[in-house]
């Protein structure tokens, strides 16, 4: 068993603890300028954006990572792992940092939860930049429509939605789910080691994995049906999404296809090379795509 220490990891960065929403979390920020919010995805944590965090106030923005709820030194409370739920813990926390609304720019849970902060919070997101995750209406129709395609690449969820088991299983597979959705040569032993300890913290697992239930056994619950009515709004944020070429977690033929719910200009680049972690994988690639469209005023469809 770790402690939460493990996450305090150091760099050009100030850990911070911040509340918002009834709920403490762990934050990292750097630089001055507009705020860039970073969200984080499975199985990892913060530091997942330690290169972005380094990047960003380079070229004059405020990046702030969260661990999110469940996750690293946040707070673990036993329920809040909707999308919604989570959703409203991020738009907290934007106003906790001083702001109305931010560039907001997430991965993996993180997009879905950055693509539902734009639904339900649209004054909330100014810019919306979304990594290796589908629309979640688009998610939700290729598992049903795509068996041989997205729900077979999704079908380590279904594992995730026994009790207890998977709970003490996890923090031994971290390694081996990032290395199976990565491409080729990521982690190196230093970065999976980074992420094994990060699952050993106590309620981690349980809080991570709660996620992946709450998503898949809402489906025909009132919430879940509220949700997926709710995430019709067209999603009015100028949007980029950004997806790994050889991602084996989410393909990009299903993200590819969540253009449909977005009205803003939009714009879709695949990262040759990278899989479900390309922000990682090909950082260099990462961040000129970003920054690129970051820098302009009126990016393009």
């Amino acid at each position: 068993m770790a402690d939460e220490s493990v996450v305090q990891l150091d760099g050009p960065w100030t850990h911070r603890s911040i509340h918002a929403a009834g709920t403490r979390f762990h934050a990292v920020e750097a630089g001055e300028g507009p705020l860039v919010l970073l969200l984080h995805g499975f199985p990892q944590f913060w530091w997942t954006w330690r290169n972005q965090l380094r990047s960003l106030p380079e070229r004059g923005y405020r990046a702030v990572a969260v661990d999110l709820r469940g996750y690293g030194g946040s707070d673990k409370p036993p329920r809040g792992y909707d999308l919604p739920t989570l959703a409203g813990d991020a738009t907290g926390l934007i106003r906790a940092l001083g702001e109305t609304g931010a560039i907001v720019v997430g991965h993996d849970w993180g997009g879905l939860l950055a693509w539902t902060m734009a639904a339900l919070s649209p004054k909330s997101v100014q810019r919306l930049v979304v990594v290796g995750a589908p629309h979640p209406l688009r998610l939700r129709s290729s598992l049903l429509t795509d068996p041989f395609g997205q729900l077979r690449a999704s079908a380590y969820s279904l594992g995730f939605q026994l009790p207890f088991l998977p709970e003490r299983r996890l923090p031994k597979q971290v390694r081996r789910i990032l290395t199976d959705w990565a491409g080729p040569g990521f982690p190196d032993d230093e970065t999976a080691r980074v992420y094994e300890e990060a699952f050993r913290i106590n309620a981690v697992p349980h809080s991570a994995l709660e996620y992946h239930r709450w998503f898949a056994r809402s489906q025909l619950r009132p919430d879940g049906l509220r949700y997926a009515r709710a995430m019709h709004t067209e999603i009015e944020a100028p949007t980029l999404q950004l997806h790994g070429a050889l991602d084996r977690c989410t393909l990009p033929r299903t993200a590819q296809g969540s253009s449909r719910y977005v009205a803003a200009p939009y714009r879709w680049k695949l990262i040759e090379g990278a899989g479900h972690f390309p922000h990682e994988e090909q950082p260099e690639a990462f961040d000129t795509e970003l920054a690129g469209w970051l820098a302009d005023p009126e990016p393009d469809r």
